[in-house]
């Protein structure tokens, strides 16, 4: 399993205990140290069930400051992830990625599947 995170993150913490008192195994990876490529998010948007939006950190500062809100209706899907690739502070976080599912955000409802 791959844990992406930004560990000042609440939620990330958050969620990096949740899999600890689960007792799952995982590779943790800096979301910033370490963005995500073009070719990683777009397997992951591909194989999970969110829109692409949802993989974007809209409430975070990067987004507002690019105005994303307003400019990302007009754009491909490729350009979009283009652009995900290009910050990690432009990316939802955490992401969870397992062999059969990628989960972007920390909601514990959908997290227990993985411990089903």
């Amino acid at each position: 399993m791959l844990f992406i995170e930004y560990p000042k993150c609440s939620t990330c913490k958050k969620a990096k205990k949740w899999l600890d008192d689960q007792g799952l195994a995982y590779e943790a990876r800096d979301i910033v140290k370490d963005r995500p490529s073009f070719e990683e998010l777009k397997a992951w948007y591909e194989r999970s069930d969110y829109p692409l939006k949802r993989f974007f950190n809209t409430s975070g500062i990067r987004y507002r400051e690019l105005g994303l809100k307003d400019k990302l209706a007009d754009m491909s899907e490729e350009d979009q992830l283009e652009l995900l690739a290009t910050d990690g502070m432009l990316v939802k976080r955490p992401l969870l990625i397992t062999e059969d599912q990628v989960l972007v955000g920390f909601k514990e409802e959908e997290w227990e599947s993985l411990v089903k």
